[in-house]
């Protein structure tokens, strides 16, 4: 599970304005980084030209998913990902980029900002803290230990019944000696009552 980029734009009434972005292309070779960043950065762009306003929605692009959330204030953000990353996560990721950016830049700066002119370093903070949505999303970590749980109550049952299989062995050897020891109880009564003084 990776994320490799999150940006934020402001959507105009032809082009998507880039205001800020942060990429994380450590697993692309050293080559191929410019390049990967600039396609990354004009699919974001296009993504939120083509997205309408108040929806979100995940595209997806060979083993990428776009993620992508167009607020009605025409401020958006595109996360770039695996296939295997939570969707849910990227969008919860997205609804917190965007309103913190909107309380940190004032919406005059939105149409003409670029990303030399804007003040916002919390990009690359969120973009490495969310690399593992477990520790980042507290949804997700439950979930992840419902799930291990799950895991330990399934490998539980497994061993119970199997440990079922040896206690039904004992019940009816216990059975069997419940039989016997009453016919020695039986047998032992009948020997003493001869002995019994009256």
């Amino acid at each position: 599970m990776k994320l490799y980029s999150i940006s934020i734009h402001h959507k105009g009434a032809t082009k998507a304005n880039l205001l800020k972005s942060a990429y994380d292309l450590s697993s692309f070779s050293f080559f191929q980084r410019s390049s990967v960043q600039e396609f990354m950065t004009f699919t974001s762009a296009l993504i939120v030209e083509r997205t309408s306003q108040g929806s979100r929605a995940s595209i997806k692009e060979q083993e990428y998913l776009c993620h992508v959330y167009v607020r009605n204030d025409n401020l958006s953000a595109v996360v770039i990902a695996d296939t295997e990353y939570p969707q849910r996560v990227c969008f919860t990721l997205l609804d917190k980029v965007l309103e913190e950016f909107s309380r940190q830049v004032d919406s005059i700066d939105w149409p003409s900002g670029n990303p030399e002119t804007i003040n916002y370093k919390a990009l690359d903070i969120h973009l490495s803290k969310y690399q593992n949505p477990r520790e980042a999303d507290a949804m997700t970590k439950v979930q992840a230990e419902l799930d291990e749980t799950k895991i330990i109550l399934h490998n539980t049952m497994e061993s119970l019944l199997e440990r079922g299989e040896k206690l039904d062995d004992l019940v009816a050897k216990s059975e069997h000696l419940g039989n016997q020891s009453k016919a020695f109880y039986k047998t032992a009564r009948k020997q003493n009552s001869c002995c019994e003084v009256m």
